[in-house]
């Protein structure tokens, strides 16, 4: 009876580790593939001034360890892609989005965004999705995140996680109170922070002219995220927020509408960044936002296409984000606000390194993406026509590499 019982716990055991063991594999993200070639690439690295054409670039445990040109000797057990004269760029750094969930965040990667600076949603979900990609889930992008955006009438979430300001339910105003939500933020882990010093375009109710907080309140933000090593991006569309942010210190201003001349020789002495947002402005001209806000749109997107285009001139650092969810009802992509830059003036190279290089750059990440270049992580995305020729190539991906493992594969 004995040997029967212990035959029957031994079997049980068994099949518990058994089922342990599948689980887990099923569970734990796929690895990296140890070597991957990609040969015959016509390569734009996000710095250089020209492609280099017909390259091979290998891809050694998640990084890229040669770009090379000429007759290359292929590494044993390599997992080999012929590209067949497509086109091999960085991935794309949207540097203003809004995803809110996992789907979303999917939906970002299949349009070739490797990168995403998430400015503001609610209960610190982007954070998850972080560490999900940091966990090795490569079929979600990276993200960055800015958790509540600082705005004198704060999302409800924000008290429901951090029900110890329930004295600012009223209203957040003030450089003290503004301090202590900042240093909470950064308590939960986010990677910059955003604020509104200007109100609003996207509401009916809301003047975007609307300057919402002084000077002293934006720095005593900018000061608190500095002790951390952190950026401080801040919503503008009138000028005078604008500029008091510019002199507080933020690394970015996002939108600026109606930046002045003044303002923007400013932003090129301090060394501050321009998200334009030029696609998303434009979706105010659409019949389904009502007569208000289309009226607001004839007048502001013309403003922000020239504001763009003497930012340009005057060479302020411009970076690419749509300012999206990337939700089902989103009808935009990065690809888009690129075609915008260059409508505004902006060269097709350099409306590519605003999406790559220049974006790298501004958030510190330079050393680890954007660019295609030996010992960067491989964050890559292949189309099938030259970008240079038209942006508008960039809406079709065929293959999306993130963090060294292929997420997307619809080569043919």
């Amino acid at each position: 009876m004995f040997v029967r019982f212990l035959l029957v716990a031994v079997l049980l055991l068994s099949v518990v580790t058994v089922t342990r063991h599948v689980l887990a594999t099923k569970q734990t993200p796929q690895t990296a593939a140890e070597i991957l070639v990609l040969t015959h690439a016509n390569v734009i690295d996000g710095l250089s001034a020209q492609p280099m054409r017909d390259a091979t670039v290998i891809v050694r445990a998640g990084r890229i360890e040669s770009v090379l040109t000429g007759t290359t000797a292929t590494p044993a057990n390599a997992t080999v892609i012929d590209l067949q004269g497509r086109w091999l760029l960085p991935g794309l750094i949207d540097a203003h989005t809004h995803i809110a969930d996992l789907a979303a965040a999917r939906a970002a990667l299949a349009s070739g965004v490797t990168t995403a600076r998430n400015m503001g949603i609610e209960h610190f979900v982007d954070i998850g999705m972080r560490q999900l990609h940091r966990n090795g889930r490569t079929d979600l992008p990276e993200m960055l995140s800015a958790g509540y955006h600082l705005y004198p009438q704060p999302a409800e979430g924000l008290f429901l996680d951090f029900p110890q300001f329930h004295d600012l339910m009223a209203g957040l105003s003030g450089a003290e109170n503004l301090r202590r939500v900042t240093r909470a933020q950064l308590e939960r882990g986010v990677d910059f922070i955003k604020v509104n010093a200007t109100d609003r375009a996207g509401q009916a109710q809301s003047d975007p002219r609307q300057q919402l907080y002084s000077e002293a309140e934006l720095t005593a933000i900018v000061e608190e995220a500095r002790r951390a090593n952190i950026f401080v991006a801040a919503h503008a569309h009138g000028d005078e927020g604008a500029r008091a942010a510019v002199r507080a210190g933020v690394r970015s201003i996002e939108h600026g509408t109606y930046l002045s001349e003044a303002t923007l020789d400013e932003m090129k002495r301090r060394g501050t960044y321009l998200t334009p947002t030029i696609a998303t402005m434009a979706e105010m001209l659409e019949p389904r936002n009502g007569a208000v806000l289309q009226l607001r749109g004839k007048h502001m997107v013309p403003r922000l296409r020239e504001a763009t285009a003497l930012a340009w001139r005057k060479g302020v650092k411009l970076l690419a984000g749509t300012d999206t969810d990337y939700g089902e009802t989103s009808n935009f992509r990065l690809a888009h606000e690129l075609m915008e830059l260059q409508a505004s003036g902006v060269t097709p190279m350099a409306a590519l390194q605003a999406a790559t290089s220049v974006a790298a750059e501004c958030f510190g990440l330079a050393q680890r993406t954007g660019t295609i270049n030996a010992g960067l992580e491989a964050d890559l995305i292949v189309i099938e026509r030259n970008p240079l020729d038209h942006l508008g190539n960039l809406q079709d991906v065929l293959l999306v590499i993130n963090n060294g493992r292929i997420a997307i594969n619809r080569l043919r």
